[in-house]
């Protein structure tokens, strides 16, 4: 069981759209998804009602509606046969609840809205996913997407200079489209819909695919081959010492450390 966790603190960054599409796509390729929506606003779950008996079945866990008759982990305990979860954080979420979210997440997907205002938050929610929830960057376990983009405006090509400065895969890059509006009113997923119509967004998504079947703990498909610091450092020896040991790790967190910085730095650079 896959476990997909789609988080930025701020506000409409598109978590839901990338959620709930992301789950339509995984139904309508015969795999047997939960859809957990955490988000008060509960948007995932009002799509998740919208879908019919026909369509490929997302099972639905409302989880910011609490039920007081089962415990919590009864409530979030997916159902027998589940192949993936897909799970909509909700907005504002503080730095010391990253941990808890991201822990047991194969992947984690960080959505991003061309803007200075949103460009400014995503380094801040990067940095926390680094040096909070302790996320590895050599992991595979965390890919940005820049989202509801167009290409050919100013704002996009900022967007992407400092997506690129991060030093974590750009998985997808997904178009401004009345689609993702028309998926969001019916209940429906892209993939669900007239492959005509939305031919172009399909193609936007095959990265994304591609990069979410790549194992967690594999190093992403462009660094194939690259070894760390800390790695080198680590087998500096067939038998580190714990001193070696212990220097590795301090390489790490300064590299962990110095990513964080330059998001914050590249953030603050694109905005002036």
């Amino acid at each position: 069981m896959q476990r997909i966790v789609v988080v930025n603190p701020k506000g409409g960054s598109g978590k839901t759209t990338i959620a709930t599409n992301l789950a339509g796509y995984l139904a309508s390729r015969r795999q047997q998804p939960v859809l957990m929506d955490f988000d008060p606003q509960g948007s995932s779950t009002r799509w998740a009602r919208k879908r019919h008996p026909t369509q490929g079945k997302v099972h639905l866990i409302a989880a910011h509606e609490r039920d007081a008759r089962v415990t919590l982990s009864f409530q979030l305990h997916p159902p027998s046969g589940t192949t993936h979860v897909v799970v909509d954080t909700p907005a504002a979420i503080p730095a010391q609840e990253m941990p808890k979210l991201t822990r047991t997440a194969d992947k984690i997907l960080v959505p991003v809205l061309p803007s200075d205002i949103d460009i400014h938050a995503c380094s801040r929610c990067i940095r926390d996913l680094l040096l909070v929830a302790k996320v590895p960057r050599d992991q595979n376990r965390l890919g940005v997407i820049a989202n509801r983009v167009r290409r050919n405006t100013l704002v996009y090509h900022s967007l992407m200079r400092f997506l690129e400065s991060l030093g974590i895969p750009i998985v997808a890059t997904i178009r401004d489209s009345q689609n993702y509006v028309r998926a969001a009113e019916t209940g429906y997923g892209i993939h669900e819909m007239a492959g005509g119509l939305v031919r172009e967004d399909l193609e936007a998504w095959e990265p994304l695919v591609q990069w979410l079947a790549q194992p967690a703990g594999a190093p992403p498909a462009a660094a194939t081959g690259a070894t760390s610091t800390a790695e080198t450092a680590a087998a500096t020896t067939a038998a580190p010492t714990s001193s070696a040991a212990a220097t590795a790790a301090d390489v790490g967190t300064r590299e962990t450390e110095g990513a964080a910085a330059a998001a914050t730095a590249a953030a603050e650079a694109l905005m002036g």
